[in-house]
Order: C-alpha cells, then sequence, then structure tokens
C-alpha cells in the first residue's frame, strides 16, 4: 500500500516560513490563451531561469493562486526550485471558460508553461480539488510531466472502477449527487440555497467538524480561510458560476478512468507519482485512496496517521512532499524512527 510516516507534531503558524512569504518575481501577470481567455499566474522561488527544478502547484475549490504551499525557503534555495501558481478558469484575475472540461485543465496547465517557456518538462503539484487537473495532466501530456504528486485529492465517487462496495454508505457521494444534480437543472436555486441557508459567513465552513479534523481547525486559526466561499462572494454571478463549473466537471462524467490507468512514466524511472492523504481526512475518506493505490502500484503512497485534509499546512509536510517528488527522498516511518 505504501509508507505511513509519522505526524508531524506541530501545525504551521504565521511566524513559519511559507511559499507566499517568498518574495514573488510577478504578481498577477497574465498570459493569452488560443482561445482568447487570459490566465493569471504568480512566479515564487528562485527565478525561472535559474531554476533546477521547476513545479506548477494547482490550487483547489475556492482557492487561488495566492494559495500557501508552506516550503521552507532553504530547500528552496538549497534544491533550486521555481514555483508556478496560476488561477484556474474563472478564479482570481483568470478568465472564466464555461467550456471547462477535464481535458481543458490540463491543457491550460500546458500552454501556461510553453508561453513562459519553461521547458519540455515540468513537475506538477495538485491539492485536493486540484487534483482533478493533475490526473488530465497525466492523462493527456505525460509527455510533458517530470513527476507528479496529488495531495488530499478529491475522488470521483463514479469512476467505473472504485468499488461501490466502499461508497454505498458514504454521506458524502449522497450530497455530491443531490448537489449535482441542482447544479445542473436548476442553478438559481442552487445559488439561491448557498447564499441563504448554507453558507451564512465563512466561518461556519472552517469550524465545522463534519469536514475538519482538529489539525485542521488549529490550522484555520491562523489561516486567510476561503474568501471565494464568503457570502459576499457567492452573490457575484461570475465567483458561482466558477464555483458550479469546477464542481460540475470534477465530479461529471469523464472519458477515462484513472484507476485504468497504465502507469505514465514507463521507460523514465526518475519519475514517479506521489498520493499524500491525511488518515483523518474527513473531505476524502482514507479508504478511497487506500484503493487506488492498491490498484495502482505504479503510484508512491504517504498517510499521514493524524492528518486531515489540511495536511499542506502542518510543518514539514510540504518540505516532505517535495523531496520525495524531486529527490526521491522518503521521511522516517514509524518503525525506523524508533529504531
Amino acid at each position: 500500500m505504501g509508507m505511513v510516516f509519522n505526524t508531524p507534531q506541530q501545525i504551521s503558524s504565521p511566524q513559519s516560513t511559507e511559499l507566499e512569504d517568498y518574495p514573488p518575481m510577478k504578481n498577477s501577470s497574465r498570459i493569452k490563451l488560443r482561445d482568447g481567455r487570459y490566465l493569471a499566474y504568480a512566479e515564487r522561488g528562485v527565478p525561472r531561469h535559474e531554476s533546477k527544478y521547476q513545479i506548477v502547484i494547482v490550487h483547489g475549490f475556492g482557492s487561488s493562486k495566492e494559495m500557501n504551499f508552506p516550503v521552507s525557503q532553504e530547500l528552496i534555495e538549497e534544491l533550486g526550485i521555481y514555483f508556478l501558481l496560476f488561477d484556474r478558469a474563472g478564479y482570481g484575475d483568470s478568465d472564466l471558460n464555461m467550456k471547462r472540461s477535464v481535458k481543458s485543465e490540463a491543457l491550460d496547465i500546458e500552454e501556461l508553461v510553453d508561453k513562459l517557456e519553461l521547458g519540455s518538462k515540468f513537475y506538477v503539484i495538485g491539492v485536493s480539488m486540484g487534483s482533478y487537473p493533475t490526473w488530465s495532466c497525466l492523462k493527456y501530456i505525460p509527455h510533458r510531466l517530470a513527476g507528479v504528486a496529488l495531495v488530499v485529492p478529491i475522488v470521483n465517487y463514479w469512476w467505473p472502477s472504485l468499488p461501490k462496495s466502499l461508497t454505498k454508505l458514504d454521506f458524502r457521494k449522497k450530497l455530491i449527487r443531490w448537489t449535482l444534480r441542482i447544479a445542473s437543472h436548476a442553478p438559481g436555486l442552487l445559488r439561491w440555497w448557498v447564499n441563504k441557508k448554507c453558507l451564512p459567513s465563512n466561518s461556519v465552513l472552517e469550524r465545522d467538524p463534519t469536514f475538519f479534523n482538529e489539525h485542521d481547525m488549529e490550522v484555520l486559526k491562523h489561516s486567510k480561510g476561503f474568501p471565494m466561499l464568503t457570502r459576499e462572494r457567492l452573490r457575484q454571478q461570475e465567483v458561482f458560476d466558477t464555483l458550479r463549473t469546477d464542481f460540475m466537471v470534477c465530479f461529471g462524467k469523464w472519458d477515462f478512468d484513472p484507476m485504468e490507468m497504465g502507469d505514465p512514466f514507463p521507460e523514465s524511472p526518475e519519475s514517479s507519482v506521489h498520493i499524500w492523504q491525511g488518515h483523518e481526512d474527513k473531505v476524502v475518506p482514507v479508504e478511497l485512496q487506500q484503493c487506488i493505490s492498491e490498484k495502482l502500484p505504479w503510484i508512491q503512497y504517504h498517510e499521514i496517521p493524524e492528518g486531515g485534509h489540511l495536511i499542506v499546512h502542518y510543518d514539514g509536510v510540504c518540505d516532505s512532499i517535495v523531496k520525495a517528488l524531486l529527490l526521491g527522498e522518503e521521511p522516517l516511518t514509524d518503525t525506523q524512527d524508533s529504531s
């Protein structure tokens, strides 16, 4: 199944070195795509043309290129890492794509990378719902990838190969199915319900123990939260349309089944694919990730025993993700640590 690691002992605080604290070289820059849309991006880490490693970070639902991905400045400089963060279609300063699809997400990433002349290969790290564009990259542009990490990746309950026995009693599946139906057939009703009933304030979602464990709750005390999920932002039609289409594509019908994919790097042993999962994740059940990793032995699976859905904010986790992806290094296991 893969490696299971010790739980980090502390949660990142505002005083910790975080990727957003590393001076940006450009902020809110945009490139024009072939279809006329503009895609906004931000660059972090060492200068692009001086870097040894180039990593694209894909944000999740309700987030943006301003997301935190707490990598130590020491590691960034030691390895020569350049990070490219961007607003996915409709988020932040990027234009909405009403024709968004699983495939279009990968093609947006490829075109952005080419416009910035990052080279023939690059790394991708997808966080939470940013995992479906990352799966898309593995499917449609594997020849452009040097390696991939999926962090607490969202699982589509309707992948054909996902055992129904694992999901038939899962309340999340029922909630998603209901939301998909309303979003498809009565988006106006969904928008009314979200604004009036679901999210009277940002703090309601943040403090909901249905979705976050105690370590996540500690993270949220020091977090900027989910700025796109406030009632004020959801009243904006473009914001609502972005979230609605993103959700529908992520949990709708895909034209491929990730659990039937072969090794995307059969002739490149230096390239690897990783899944990082919290054992106590209340958004994505750990059993689903374990099932996927068992079905796909070419994926290296990493599990944090007391981790929730916000493990990227736990001290040391992002450094471990980057080291495993770039160098093949593994943190100490419970067994190794006790010896």
